[in-house]
């Protein structure tokens, strides 16, 4: 399952030891919820391995400010705390997850 992540919590994630992957999303957003289960199923898959969490940008505003968040659903790939590849829009899992295997 994908972690919920806060803007208090956020720092200690990017910083940690595994690949991070994070899902912008909202509520109220259709091409969120098309792709969520296929987050949570890449959550899963890969757990050990990468982290994947989601951010609701209606509760966590200063993040979705920070990466320039215009759109969503926007996924951020980061390792070794960089931001190394960014997904906007509804997407596959195939191609999500050839974006999480070259984080790891």
């Amino acid at each position: 399952m994908a972690l919920q992540i806060t803007d208090d919590g956020f720092g200690e994630l990017l910083h940690g030891d595994k690949p991070l992957v994070v899902d912008f999303w909202a509520e109220w957003c259709g091409p969120c919820k098309m792709i969520s289960p296929i987050v949570e199923e890449l959550a899963d898959e890969y757990k050990g391995r990468v982290v994947v969490g989601k951010v609701n940008v209606d509760e966590n505003e200063d993040l979705a400010i920070e990466y320039k968040i215009h759109s969503i659903p926007t996924l951020l790939f980061f390792k070794d705390g960089e931001l190394v590849n960014k997904h906007v829009g509804a997407a596959s899992k195939s191609m999500l997850e050839e974006k999480i295997k070259m984080l790891i």
